[in-house]
């Protein structure tokens, strides 16, 4: 498949090397637990990727980027899915590093990211019913210099491998209120410990298992504060982060089916027909993708764009279903028997509409943003 391969090609300049070390392993040995996917891709400069040169990265732009992702999660769907989280983290940092915020701190956290192949793993609040995707699961109180931190982030992808955390926190206020922050903390610090919680088959090699906090200290040197505005909606980083998360997680699904759709190619199974709905319906859900890559390149990045961004992901996913059963349709019930594969990348596939926000909860606020309202995230 054309695009496949060219989003192939792209992996290739940016990461020598790594798509053929994934190759030579079977599918269901980059799935599970302890996968050497993560380590592959450390070892082949991955943490790099999108961090800007001037901050020794790679320099990959949004569209790279989404290509890149796209062949990864091809052929590790796990993989692609776990160093999403590391990206957008990273996207957050030298976001921050270029703004009027920046402490100074941020681009040596990035050039050490970039030279010693350090991964970020997110702790933000995803994964629990019926509470908002911003609001903390985490404490702090004040402390000489900084504050001890408690909670825990479950699901938490590369939760094992990671040799940092970011976590949204709440910060006590005198008057007794609260502040959001986003905490950017070692994994050797004392106090983090990571406990086994992901028990599906799909996507296990992600290790998006429990990490727990309790009384880490944080200078507070490591502590990026955030704030909503007078409507709610989020503020630059949150935003930029949030886009960059929903282009690449969006990415990552792309590819799982893009490997189910090459199987239908290289077999020549269905109709001329069927191939090219399939197809047709695969390249529109990238071609949304792409649209919100341009959009972060032109600089557009506020909360309108937050919206537009939202509105490709979910069309994305839409097309996405659509695809998979187009594929598995076609491929037939001996594929389907004859290997795991076929069986493991649908399920795998379903994965998107678990990710913040739910289309359910974007209804209201969508609807608010039609009317001229910002956008807000709940």
């Amino acid at each position: 498949m054309h695009s496949l391969d060219t989003a192939r090609t792209t992996c290739e300049a940016f990461l020598p090397g790594l798509l053929g070390e994934l190759a030579g392993t079977p599918l269901a040995e980059l799935e599970r637990p302890g996968s050497p996917a993560i380590d592959l891709f450390r070892s082949h400069g991955g943490p790099g990727l999108v961090i800007p040169k001037m901050y020794a990265g790679s320099g990959a732009g949004p569209l790279q980027a989404l290509e890149v992702t796209r062949a990864l999660a091809a052929s590790a769907p796990s993989l692609a899915v776990a160093t999403t989280m590391h990206h957008f983290s990273v996207a957050t940092l030298f976001t921050l590093a270029d703004s009027l915020q920046s402490s100074g701190v941020e681009w040596a956290l990035l050039e050490g990211i970039s030279e010693q192949n350090l991964l970020v793993a997110s702790g933000f609040a995803e994964g629990t019913p019926g509470r908002g995707i911003l609001a903390p699961t985490m404490s702090a109180r004040a402390a000489d210099g900084g504050y001890l931190i408690n909670g825990a982030k479950k699901p938490c992808s590369l939760s094992r491998s990671m040799d940092l955390l970011t976590a949204s926190v709440a910060l006590p206020r005198a008057d007794g209120g609260s502040d959001m922050a986003v905490l950017l903390v070692p994994k050797a610090a004392d106090g983090i410990t990571v406990r086994p919680f992901w028990s599906s088959p799909a996507l296990a090699g992600a290790e998006s298992d429990e990490v727990r906090l309790t009384d880490v200290f944080v200078d507070e040197q490591q502590v990026m504060r955030t704030e909503l505005g007078d409507a709610g909606e989020l503020d630059e980083l949150q935003t930029v982060g949030f886009i960059w998360f929903e282009l690449l997680i969006s990415a990552s699904y792309v590819g799982i089916v893009s490997a189910l759709a090459e199987r239908v190619l290289d077999r020549g199974r269905g109709s001329d027909s069927d191939r090219a709905r399939l197809v047709a319906k695969l390249e529109s859900a990238m071609l949304l993708l792409e649209g919100t890559a341009r959009m972060i390149m032109d600089g557009e990045t506020g909360n309108s764009a937050l919206g537009k961004a939202l509105l490709a992901r979910y069309g994305c996913q839409d097309a996405l279903g659509e695809s998979v059963r187009m594929a598995v349709e076609a491929l037939g019930g001996m594929a389907f028997i004859e290997s795991s594969d076929v069986a493991y990348l649908a399920a795998a596939s379903h994965g998107l509409s678990f990710h913040p926000p739910s289309r359910a909860s974007f209804v209201g606020p969508f609807l608010e943003h039609v009317a001229g309202r910002p956008l807000r995230i709940t």
